[in-house]
């Protein structure tokens, strides 16, 4: 099954998601910021990032355009979580190198079909 790197600094939003995609057979691994997010993708290549985009240290925006700047990780997909609902907010994520976008509170079965979309064959 595919690993999935969360970026979350939210402590109970990221047992909670990991958990759940633990469940569907992820293999997760968790990051609390976004340097951390940035580094942990450049060493371990997960398949897909799970980006929150208010983050400490370096926020979600600035840590995916790292990611999508590094031709060792540009192609992995980054999915951009967010809070913030406002229509400007998924553009803001797209420009930022995000391959998609998805709103806190997570719907759960949309994330995972986003998750299944943007992995294709590699599951």
């Amino acid at each position: 099954m595919a690993t999935l790197l969360l970026v979350e600094d939210n402590e109970m939003n990221r047992d909670m998601l990991s958990r759940r995609l633990m469940r569907r057979g992820f293999e997760i691994i968790i990051a609390v910021d976004g340097r951390q997010g940035v580094e942990m993708t450049q060493k371990m290549k997960p398949d897909l990032v799970l980006m929150d985009m208010s983050l400490p240290v370096m926020d979600g925006w600035s840590a995916t355009r790292l990611l999508k700047e590094d031709p060792a990780t540009a192609l992995i997909p980054v999915i951009g979580l967010t809070a913030h609902a406002m229509a400007g907010d998924r553009q803001k994520c797209l420009e930022a190198g995000c391959d998609d976008y998805e709103t806190k509170p997570v719907e759960f079965t949309r994330l995972v079909e986003k998750i299944e979309q943007h992995l294709g064959g590699n599951l």
